[in-house]
């Protein structure tokens, strides 16, 4: 490992081999730097909180503060991060809220492979999946949860608990105050509902007759006739080969207390 003079490492962090902690970091108590992280500069790693392989932080990033929360009263909490992550300038993780103080889970977590540019806050409790791309000061209040595979756009805010499905795209200063659909594309303030991502599911490797049979799916179930709750049984025996279908199906029944961003709804 490699320690600068300057850095302030606490006696009971673990640092792995390969560390590289640069000028002027803070590594406090409890936490650990896995195999390969490098801190570049001016980085706080506050406490409690564990960075999986080969991360990069970047300079004046505040990793593992402390949950912005009333209920919060100096707990031991955690904030946990994978590998193979890279986090900006001012990037700002907060750890978890304990379980008496509401609704905590004791543990903000988030993935591996994921881009978080500079300013990109993820907030106490939050749940962030793989291969994310959080865009300049893209914010996550509490309990926000978003899938693998998800670019959320510079500026854009989910609200507390709000939940972005796998795939999905939220675009530039979009307020999200609604769930946002596995592979779903949305924008605006407030934001609604404008299709599928059509750019990640080709990525994925969908091909075109494949592309408009989730578009057929999709139309079926937001600009069909009849009530919604109808539409979605109708969808979910009509479509049952597409797997994304029935994640988008099983992502609006397992938030059914939630309210969901739709078509054209502002």
């Amino acid at each position: 490992m490699t320690i600068h003079p300057t850095a302030v490492v606490d006696a009971t962090a673990e640092i792995a081999d390969g560390v590289v902690i640069g000028p002027w970091c803070i590594v406090g108590p409890g936490v650990t730097l896995a195999e390969g992280v490098r801190l570049v500069s001016h980085v706080v790693v506050q406490q409690d909180t564990s960075v999986g392989a080969r991360t990069v932080i970047h300079p004046f990033a505040v990793i593992g503060g402390d949950p912005q929360h009333n209920g919060y009263k100096g707990e031991t909490v955690r904030l946990e991060i994978g590998s193979d992550n890279v986090i900006r300038e001012h990037a700002t993780f907060n750890r978890g809220t304990p379980p008496h103080a509401g609704v905590g889970t004791g543990v903000t977590r988030v993935g591996s492979n994921s881009l978080f540019m500079t300013g990109a806050h993820v907030g106490h409790d939050c749940v962030v999946g793989d291969n994310v791309v959080m865009a300049n000061n893209a914010t996550l209040g509490g309990h926000a949860q978003v899938g693998d595979k998800v670019f959320l756009g510079g500026l854009c805010a989910v609200h507390q608990n709000g939940r972005v499905g796998q795939g999905a795209i939220v675009g530039g200063l979009a307020a999200v105050t609604r769930d946002v659909i596995p592979y779903g594309s949305a924008w605006g303030n407030h934001a609604s509902l404008h299709g599928l991502n059509l750019i990640g599911l080709k990525r994925k490797g969908y091909g075109k007759d494949a592309v408009r049979r989730l578009l057929a799916a999709y139309r079926d179930l937001f600009e069909g006739e009849g009530v919604f709750a109808e539409r979605l049984d109708q969808v979910e025996t009509t479509y049952a080969d597409l797997p994304e279908i029935m994640e988008i199906v099983a992502f609006i029944r397992d938030g059914a207390k939630r309210p969901l961003c739709l078509p054209g709804k502002e």
